[in-house]
């Protein structure tokens, strides 16, 4: 076009690039015109004319006025150069980095280095099906219950399970960024498989107090906290307009300190130093402001604690505290000399305890205060590596009555279970995806474990290296093996006899122990029955549940492949005269436990073990509890399904009201 704006002007045929061009960008707020003397006067007509001599319409208003019908757009005839804004790939305005923080993307050459190096290998080559029905309708999604977020929960860390056992696979070499707790909870966003998005002040339908998290995007999928990085989340009231907070995240990221556990001293958000920026002043802006409008609202605030893991000190663990309420506020000097916001809370009465409790294992552990109610300090009298303790706290009883601590399942003869094995020929540690290793091999190419210990999926039937495989002895096949890890307590119940529970937070598909006793066949198992309260049947009728992952969410077609376990014969194993921890284990209609049928090798023959695993988080000084199962008719006696039917007091809303 002849007069072009001046200061957009490209010089004409021009090949010498010693000339720098007087060009400048587009997005200029202030438009410039050109002067008379540089072209013809600017001219502004309506775009269906009329247009004066010299000047012609253009598309899409090249036709004469009322010539031309409104062009379908939806058309695939339209032959048109014009392209959708949306047809163009965009950066999204707060990308998630690997630690799952929301940045502003920066400009310059270092940055784009950066980017360049992630996505060399941080994506893993799967894409979910785009037909996926979450089973969550609109409304669930807004508003949750205990069963809705439980079952939110179990299909994340399913899918995170699963994204870690890909990522295992990987070369380390390859630059592969390990999140897969950030992939799968960014799939099962985009997928709707999330509740609670209505945000509240107070409670959240489904989460109650003293609930554990392994990562933040959980509390973002069921609605405890929003912000998958940020340490307040806050809203805009509907009536004043004004910052309301919601949830505050207390993770050790600035000095929160307190010595009552029920009193939070919480500092403002911003001001630390990065890589590129020194420390500041904090601002009373968002967060910060929403705080101090709460301060003045008085309105409730949900705190969750993070805390250290004591079982992996690299990682943390988030506790859902209860509700707050702001007392106070000032402002003072960091630790770098710049001003910080300072928020006293305080925890409202009546609410069961959850940051008071970790505080007080904190102290027994360390020797600062005793446990109430102690009658052992490790009634394994050091056959364990991990002490279990022996509590009663309820009456006067000294103990249960006398067994031998045996650490394993004994096999006092040959039966049919036992049957010929190969062994690996790893010299290290068996390595994920390894398609040469034996014991890989059998469990379908796949690593029953992750890198961290926790089984992926249940299986079957599972196979581990044994005693005469050549791999070292901390290989992760090899995890029912290495005894127990967390510091278990076996506490008097008030209605239930013994009991089992941790002090010690476990995570999902984390092992716990295995059931270990005398393994009897099936005729003394009948004849022992009545008079033997130990004794565990694999045989039994089991409740089915689904624990694995769901294949549409990594590319996998769908699939109907059980998770109901394949035992070559029924095993009876009877705890009655010596046995572990397993042995108290309670009974329960909805229980946190299962158990998984492992087999590995012993003096040259393989044989059967049953492994107990984490069915979801469960919190410290939880009861461990698993489901007995229900016999079949023929094994009851004169096929009475009463017969040795006892009452159930597990108080889950699913009872059956009785278990054998």
């Amino acid at each position: 076009m002849e007069g072009g704006l001046r200061g957009n002007t490209v010089l004409p045929n021009s090949n010498d690039k010693s000339k720098v061009l007087d060009v400048k960008p587009l997005r200029m707020l202030v438009p410039q015109f050109p002067d008379s003397s540089e072209g013809p006067p600017f001219v502004c007509v309506p775009p269906d004319g009329p247009f004066p001599s010299g000047f012609s319409p253009f598309f899409p208003f090249s036709g004469p006025q009322g010539s031309q019908p409104t062009p379908d757009f939806n058309r695939n005839g339209l032959n048109s150069t014009a392209v959708p804004i949306r047809s163009f790939r965009t950066d999204n305005l707060s990308p998630m980095d690997a630690h799952g923080n929301h940045k502003q993307k920066s400009v310059g050459s270092s940055s784009v280095k950066k980017k360049a190096k992630m996505d060399k290998g941080s994506k893993l080559s799967f894409t979910a099906s785009s037909n996926f029905n979450p089973g969550i309708s609109l409304s669930e999604r807004d508003d949750g219950n205990r069963e809705l977020v439980e079952n939110v929960l179990l299909r994340f860390d399913a899918l995170r399970r699963k994204l870690s056992q890909m990522e295992d696979t990987m070369d380390p070499q390859s630059g592969i960024i390990k999140r897969a707790d950030l992939k799968a909870g960014n799939t099962m966003m985009s997928k709707g498989v999330r509740t609670n998005m209505k945000k509240r002040i107070g409670a959240v339908p489904g989460i109650e107090v003293g609930d554990i998290f392994f990562f933040r995007f959980e509390l973002c999928l069921v609605g405890l906290h929003s912000q998958s990085m940020a340490g307040i989340d806050y809203i805009k009231g509907d009536l004043d307009g004004e910052l309301v907070a919601l949830s505050i995240v207390s993770s050790g990221g600035y000095d929160n300190d307190a010595e009552d556990p029920d009193i939070l001293i919480y500092s403002g958000q911003g001001g630390n130093a990065g890589r590129d920026k020194e420390a500041s002043d904090q601002k009373l802006e968002r967060g910060n402001l929403a705080l101090e409008k709460s301060l003045h609202r008085g309105n409730e605030v949900r705190v969750i604690r993070g805390l250290k893991d004591a079982i992996h000190q690299a990682t943390k663990i988030y506790v859902y505290d209860g509700l707050y309420k702001i007392q106070e506020s000032w402002m003072e000097k960091g630790k770098s000399g710049c001003n910080m916001f300072k928020y006293k809370l305080f925890r409202i009465p009546g609410q069961i305890g959850a940051f008071a409790n970790w505080k007080s294992i904190q102290k027994w552990k360390e020797g600062v205060s005793s446990r109430v109610g102690l009658i052992l300090p490790d009634l394994t009298s050091a056959v364990e590596s991990t002490p279990v303790s022996l509590v009663n706290e309820v009456d006067d009883e000294k103990g249960p009555a006398y067994f031998t601590y045996f650490p394993t399942v004994k096999y006092l003869k040959s039966v049919n279970l036992v049957q010929s094995t190969s062994r690996c020929d790893c010299r290290d540690a068996c390595q994920p995806g390894n398609s040469n290793c034996s014991c890989i091999k059998k469990n379908g190419g796949d690593s029953p474990y992750t890198a961290n210990g926790v089984l992926v999926c249940r299986k079957p039937l599972i196979y581990e290296c044994g005693p005469s495989c050549p791999c070292i002895r901390n290989c992760k096949n090899r995890v029912s093996q290495t005894g127990l890890k967390f510091h278990l307590e076996v506490f008097k119940t008030r209605d239930r006899g013994w009991g089992l529970r941790s002090w010690d937070p476990i995570r999902a598909g984390a092992f716990i122990c295995e059931y270990a006793g005398e393994v009897i066949d099936s005729i003394k198992a009948r004849q022992d029955g009545d008079n033997d309260e130990y004794i565990f049947y694999t045989n039994r009728h089991y409740e089915s549940f689904k624990w694995n992952y769901e294949p549409e969410l990594v590319g996998e077609e769908s699939s109907d492949t059980t998770e109901d376990f394949d035992i070559p014969s029924p095993l009876s194993i009877s705890a009655k005269n010596s046995g572990n921890v397993a042995r108290f284990m309670n009974h329960s209609c909805t229980p946190n436990v299962f158990w998984q049928p492992i087999m590995y090798e012993q003096n040259n023959e393989a044989y059967l073990h049953i492994g107990f695993f984490a069915k979801k988080h469960i919190p410290p000084m939880t009861e461990l509890t698993y489901d007995y199962g229900t016999p079949h008719s023929n094994e009851t006696e004169h096929n009475n399904m009463t017969y040795g039917r006892k009452k159930c007091l597990c108080g889950s809303l699913k009872c059956r009201g009785g278990f054998y």
